[in-house]
């Protein structure tokens, strides 16, 4: 009974998260709209450029290796497998054993490799400038997030993104300095992941600033299509990784409750919306920084990590 409970939520949250990813960015490009006092396309846009993407055939440049073909189905694939890992409106998932936040970084870096050298595969100068930069910026980003990650296992006893949820919906945990300073860390890893502003402008294809978008130059048709829907799958990731660790309340326990699976749903739901609304306002207050001042802002984050877990470290040990 257990398993097939487990298969269920699994698929339920699958596609939850799939239906959630294009609304995520379209109601973030929408709020940013409204708070600018222009009307805005729809939330639905991205599901729909999405639909006509993939009704096209991709281009290759005639240079273009076995790189650029499998390239896009590896970083789409990477993202929803993490995205499968991280638990949303219950727990008990059939992959909640692996749900295992080093893991998740692996997988993100699984992606971003590929894009990496799809970028790198044609031998563009954008495509080279976006690659070294995107590279350069995960050198200071990952260590960001594994030291969260070394922060949670000494709080928690295990990266286990279920048990760490567990503990910190109980509140036996309370409120320490150490836990704000990972969350503001992992706040500014998750804007440098998904090439957000201050970082990154995902509107803009001016060559001299962007990231991103420089890799994806030369994509076109379906795998254009793919790497649009694994950055919207990134972040709905991040957003519902913030969601799973720092703001557990409202999940269901594992196994069948349909009250409790509404219930969860329903707190799902609000925070993620809470999420996106964060995320446009701050993104339209806030101006684009120099892309040379990008490694200061990842090192910032890379510090307060690295304080949080001594912080951590040290209070353990004298008690």
């Amino acid at each position: 009974m257990w398993v097939v409970t487990g298969i269920l939520t699994q698929l339920v949250h699958l596609a939850l998260v799939l239906a959630a990813a294009p609304l995520v960015v379209g109601g973030i490009r929408w709020l940013k709209a409204r708070m600018m006092g222009r009307t805005g396309a729809s939330p639905l846009q991205p599901l729909w450029d999405l639909r006509k993407l993939l009704r096209k055939r991709p281009v290759l440049a005639e240079n273009a290796s076995w790189i650029s073909r499998v390239a896009p189905y590896a970083g789409a694939t990477a993202a929803l497998a993490a995205l499968a890992l991280v638990p949303s409106f219950s727990r008990g998932m059939a992959f909640a054993p692996m749900a295992d936040l080093v893991l998740i970084a692996g997988l993100l870096a699984l992606g971003r490799v590929a894009m990496a050298l799809a970028g790198l595969d044609v031998g563009t100068a954008f495509g080279g400038l976006g690659a070294a930069r995107e590279m350069s910026f995960a050198a200071l980003a990952e260590p960001a997030l594994l030291l969260v990650a070394l922060v949670l296992a000494i709080l928690a006893g295990t990266t286990g993104l279920e048990q760490v949820g567990i503990i910190f919906q109980d509140g036996s945990l309370g409120l320490r300095v150490s836990l704000g300073l990972a969350l503001v860390a992992l706040l500014a890893v998750a804007v440098a992941e998904n090439a957000r502003i201050p970082v990154d402008n995902p509107a803009t294809h001016l060559e001299l600033t962007m990231v991103h978008e420089a890799m994806i130059l030369e994509a076109s048709g379906r795998h254009l299509a793919l790497w649009e829907a694994a950055s919207a799958l990134r972040l709905t990731l991040w957003l519902a990784l913030l969601a799973a660790i720092f703001f557990p309340f409202g999940t269901a326990p594992a196994g069948f409750a349909p009250l409790g699976w509404v219930v969860g749903l329903l707190a799902w739901v609000a925070k993620m919306a809470v999420l996106c609304l964060a995320l446009a306002a701050f993104e339209s207050a806030i101006a684009k920084m120099r892309v040379f001042r990008v490694p200061e802002f990842l090192g910032a984050a890379l510090l307060l990590a690295l304080l949080a877990a001594l912080l951590l470290f040290l209070s353990t040990r004298l008690a």
